[in-house]
C-alpha cells in the first residue's frame, strides 16, 4: 500500500504544478495510519472554502493518509455537490484504493479538453493560497482613493484571482481573495466577439439581480463601464463586460472559458456584492499585480500627487505656456479633438479673468494597467474665474514620453 500511495500521491503532485509540491513539501511526511483519522475542516463549518479543502487534499495525500484525504474529498463534494474538479479529485482517490493511479484525472473515456480545464483551474486554485499577497506590500496600481470609497477589487489575470481591499484611511489592506474565469483567450480585449477580458481601471455600475437574468449567469451580475474614455479612444470596441456567477449546474468555470467576462462562483459573487458600492468602487484588471513596497509605493504616490498640483498650479498662473507644456502632441479628447483644437476653447473660458482659483477634491490615482508607463487620475475641480464658478468631475490620461509626464487625454466624466 505505501509504494501505491507514493506512486499515485507524486503522479498528483508532479501533473498540477510546482504548487502542489510546495504545500507538500511543508508538512514532514508521517508514516500511513492503520485507520482514519479525523479531518480537520476549514474555519467556517457552515462554509467551508474549496481551494482550502483542495490543498488539505493533497497535504494528506502528501502524509500517506490516503483514507483521510478520501474523508475530506467526500465532504469536499457534499458542500459543493456540482463542483466538478471536487469530483475528479474524489474519484482518483477512490482508484487509489483499488491500483495505482498514474495522472491527474486518471478517469477511463474522458474527454482530453475537459480534463486539461480541470488541470487548469486546480493549477489556479492551489498555487493561489501559496502566492497570497504579501500584507506588508502594496498593489502597485492603486495610489490614491477617495475617502468614499471602502473597497476597491483587483484582478490578476495570470493567476485567476481576485483580490479585495480595504480603504482604511487612505491606506489598502488585504480582506479577500476569490478564484476567477476569464476570456478564453485571455486579455487585452480590443473588439467585440473577441473573446477577451479587458485591461483597465473601470467601475461597477449597476447590480443586476440574478432573478432578472438567464441561469447562465447564476445569481446576478455587476456590469463595469467597458469600453472606459481611454478605451474609446483607442478605438476599442465591444461592451457587456460583467462580473457575474455561474449556471446552476456547475460550481465554478475554468481558468480561460468566458466570453470576456469575469466570473465567479455563486456564493463569492454573493459575498463580493457586499463590498461593492454602485458606482463607486473601482476594478483594476491587470495581466498580472504587481506588489510594491510601502516606501516605494509612497514615492510613486507623491511623484502623481505633485504631477497634478503642478498641473494646477500651471492652469491657475493664466500662462499659455505654462499651462500647454503639460499636454503631449498626441492628447485626444473624447470628441477626437487634437491639442490646439481643444486648448483654445480651453483658454475661452477663463478670457478676461483678472484672476484663477482652482481646487480640486475626492481624488483617485492609479497606474494604468498595461504596456508603458501610464497614470489615470480622476477630481472634482472646482474653478473660479472672476465673479464665475464651475464645478466638473475630470479625468485625465498622463503618459511618460522622454522621461516627462504628459497628459494625453481629459474630459469632464
Amino acid at each position: 500500500m505505501s509504494n501505491k500511495l507514493n506512486s499515485a500521491k507524486f503522479a498528483l503532485l508532479a501533473v498540477s504544478c510546482c504548487a502542489f509540491v510546495c504545500v507538500a513539501a511543508a508538512v514532514p511526511a508521517k508514516p500511513a495510519p492503520t485507520r482514519p483519522t479525523a479531518v480537520a475542516m476549514p474555519a467556517s463549518a457552515l462554509t467551508p472554502d474549496p481551494d482550502a479543502m483542495l490543498i488539505e487534499v493533497y497535504k494528506l495525500l502528501a502524509q500517506n493518509q490516503l483514507n483521510s484525504a478520501q474523508a475530506l474529498a467526500d465532504k469536499l463534494v457534499e458542500a459543493y455537490p456540482t463542483f466538478r474538479l471536487g469530483h475528479l479529485v474524489r474519484g482518483d482517490l477512490l482508484m487509489m484504493h483499488s491500483f495505482p493511479v498514474s495522472t491527474f484525472g486518471a478517469a477511463t473515456n474522458a474527454p482530453p479538453d475537459k480534463l486539461k480545464e480541470l488541470r487548469d483551474e486546480a493549477r489556479a486554485r492551489i498555487k493561489s493560497l501559496s502566492e497570497r499577497p504579501n500584507p506588508e506590500l502594496i498593489p502597485r496600481a492603486i495610489l490614491q482613493l477617495r475617502d468614499d470609497q471602502k473597497h476597491v477589487l483587483v484582478v490578476d489575470a495570470k493567476r485567476s484571482r481576485l483580490y479585495v481591499y480595504e480603504n482604511q484611511a487612505g491606506h489598502l489592506k488585504f480582506i479577500s481573495d476569490y478564484y476567477i474565469t476569464q476570456g478564453k483567450l485571455g486579455v487585452e480585449k480590443s473588439k467585440a466577439g473577441d473573446q477577451k477580458t479587458p485591461l483597465g481601471v473601470y467601475y461597477i455600475t449597476s447590480h443586476v439581480p440574478g432573478a432578472k437574468l438567464s441561469d447562465f449567469y447564476g445569481s446576478g451580475a455587476l456590469p463595469i463601464n467597458y469600453p472606459n474614455e481611454w478605451d474609446k479612444v483607442n478605438g476599442r470596441s465591444g461592451s457587456g463586460i460583467w462580473l457575474h456567477g455561474t449556471p446552476s449546474n456547475s460550481f465554478s468555470r475554468p481558468p480561460l472559458d468566458s466570453d470576456g467576462c469575469l466570473v465567479l462562483t455563486n456564493p463569492d459573487l454573493k459575498k463580493l456584492s457586499e463590498t461593492v458600492e454602485i458606482g463607486k468602487t473601482p476594478v483594476v484588471i491587470s495581466e498580472q499585480v504587481e506588489f510594491i513596497t510601502l516606501s516605494k509605493w509612497n514615492a510613486e504616490r507623491d511623484l502623481a500627487t505633485k504631477l497634478i498640483n503642478d498641473w494646477r498650479l500651471d492652469v491657475e498662473s493664466k500662462s499659455s505656456k505654462r499651462w500647454l507644456s503639460n499636454y503631449s502632441s498626441s492628447f485626444k479628447n473624447a470628441q477626437g479633438e487634437s491639442l490646439p483644437v481643444w486648448f483654445d476653447k480651453q483658454q475661452i473660458l477663463f478670457a478676461g479673468a483678472a484672476d484663477i482659483s482652482i481646487k480640486l477634491s475626492d481624488v483617485t490615482v492609479f497606474n494604468y494597467p498595461g504596456k508603458g508607463n501610464m497614470l489615470v487620475s480622476t477630481f472634482t475641480q472646482e474653478s473660479r474665474y472672476g465673479k464665475n464658478r464651475n464645478v466638473t468631475r475630470k479625468r485625465q490620461y498622463w503618459a511618460k514620453e522622454a522621461n516627462r509626464w504628459k497628459i494625453i487625454f481629459e474630459g469632464v466624466i
